[in-house]
């Protein structure tokens, strides 16, 4: 069974605050669309119209539009909006096609503001990179082309993101996002730019040249050059190559990054001064196999680190460029209904020597986010939904949809809402810190049993079950938030080199 093709046991974030009906989502967006300044961002980004309906109300109402219609979700004025966009639907998609506007610059106007205003005293503030595919089948969509899913382990055809955003223990907020093209079986655009020095027209051309590493560092500028703060870098294997952790180092950041069980070579020192050339393969055959230890706070995990040196030079004609990493090997801990596989381990690296085993973990948990981000972005926030063949259109989907996050977000920190680190805490392993989560649920745990032991009379063994389910949803949202299932280590371990 591909257990990466399962429902996600992630949280919903936004559903239950869209659903509450004790909100009017109409009544809200137009609080928070004035606490946040749209008007005026908008006039000075040159998001502008001679004639018509104001460039400022068709914003307002493409941001509402994907909920227009589901019932479950309350509205005070829903017949007149949909009424409003029905008369001026050409003014909505005239608005979606134009190839001058930078949705991508008020993206992150609006994500700085959101963070200014509801930054807490964080410990952790982590820059997270991801791709998501949404498949596509259009012949005449520009800007669709055959990548590898490795959510699904297989080539699909469709339009690949890649999203770059700012997680917290309390939040994720998403910055930037890009799309990418690959060169298998791009499509090409059905009508030109009408001006090839448009906004547009030139992420279309980085989107065609420029590989992921590049964008990404495109993106960390940007970012970074726009004030936000951040300590670490995190990423899943796809994201661990050479030139990303050069990048990570020229913004000193700490990478901490899973990688993959490739043929890359790290120079280990041994206690006599000698070193040994070695892969990561050969790394935990010789140096880690049966030398696990306990995963401080995760009883039902073991790890073993060593700290070598990796030679981040591109090419053998460049100047070497030795670097000290630290490589964590995790798997999981054998009981009575599994033993653990041959590629039943994982491999964090990161840059930062001198953290702990437990806190790299605990850091690298905070990845989660943007799974979840991804999630709701799919199936609530309208994500690529828009039915167009501009890619004008593609690109501000992408950035309506982290509008569409970012003023929940702000929404939920104004009216007192549950925030994204208690719907964590709320689904118990949240990986805050190992060792309080793990302590936590063992007190839930005790005090779960205690209650069900009272109902053993009337219910019998199914209250035995449902304490199994609930140990069993606890297990599965850990293994989802660390990356640690079998499909994904086995995709990991037989993986080539990028």
């Amino acid at each position: 069974m591909n257990l990466a093709t399962q429902p996600p046991v992630l949280p919903d974030l936004t559903q239950e605050f869209l659903k509450d009906h004790h909100i009017q989502i109409d009544n809200l967006f137009s609080c928070m669309w004035n606490r946040l300044g749209f008007p005026r961002l908008l006039n000075r980004l040159g998001f502008k119209k001679r004639s018509g309906t104001s460039a400022v109300d068709v914003v307002y109402l493409l941001l509402l539009w994907v909920w227009l219609k589901v019932d479950s979700i309350a509205m005070f004025s829903r017949e007149s909006l949909l009424s409003f966009s029905s008369a001026h639907k050409d003014a909505l998609y005239d608005m979606l096609n134009r190839e001058d506007l930078n949705w991508r610059k008020l993206q992150l106007h609006i994500a700085q503001k959101l963070i200014a205003t509801t930054e807490k005293k964080s410990t952790i503030r982590a820059l997270v990179v991801d791709d998501s595919v949404k498949m596509r089948r259009g012949k005449k969509m520009p800007g669709v082309s055959c990548h590898f899913d490795h959510l699904t382990g297989r080539t699909v055809k469709g339009q690949q993101i890649l999203t770059l955003g700012l997680a917290t223990q309390d939040r994720f907020v998403p910055l930037d996002s890009e799309i990418f093209i690959s060169t298998s079986q791009a499509h090409p655009l059905p009508t030109a730019f009408h001006d090839q020095r448009s906004v547009v027209a030139r992420r279309y051309l980085q989107a065609q040249n420029q590989s992921k590493p590049q964008m990404l560092e495109g993106m960390l500028s940007r970012v970074l050059n726009a004030g936000i703060e951040a300590e670490y870098f995190l990423a899943d294997a796809w994201f661990a190559t050479k030139q990303v952790l050069t990048l990570t180092q020229d913004h000193a950041l700490t990478a901490i990054v899973r990688t993959k069980k490739n043929k890359t070579k790290y120079r280990l020192t041994l206690a006599d001064e000698s070193t040994q050339m070695l892969n990561i393969v050969e790394l935990y055959q010789n140096h880690v196999k049966k030398q696990w230890c306990q995963v401080k706070g995760r009883h039902s995990y073991q790890a073993q680190s060593l700290v070598v040196e990796l030679n981040l030079a591109a090419t053998d004609h460049d100047a070497d460029r030795w670097m000290k990493i630290k490589l964590l090997f995790v798997r999981g801990v054998a009981d009575e209904k599994s033993q653990p596989g041959k590629h039943d381990w994982a491999v964090f690296l990161t840059t930062g020597c001198h953290l702990e085993d437990s806190a790299i973990l605990e850091i690298y948990a905070l990845r989660w986010g943007i799974e979840v981000y991804f999630k709701e972005a799919k199936q609530h926030l309208g994500w690529l939904k828009e039915q167009s063949i501009h890619y004008s259109t593609y690109l501000a989907s992408i950035h309506l949809t982290a509008l569409r996050f970012c003023i929940l977000l702000f929404a939920q920190h104004e009216q007192g809402m549950t925030s994204f680190g208690a719907c964590r805490t709320r689904m118990t392993e949240t990986m805050n810190t190992m060792d309080f989560a793990s302590r936590l649920w063992i007190l839930f745990r005790a005090l779960i049993l205690g209650a069900l032991n009272e109902l053993q009379e009337e219910y019998g063994e199914a209250t035995t079950r449902i304490l199994e389910i609930i140990d069993q949803k606890v297990k599965d949202y850990f293994v989802q938030v660390m990356q640690m299932d079998s499909f994904t280590l086995r995709l990991e371990a037989t993986s080539e080199a990028n």
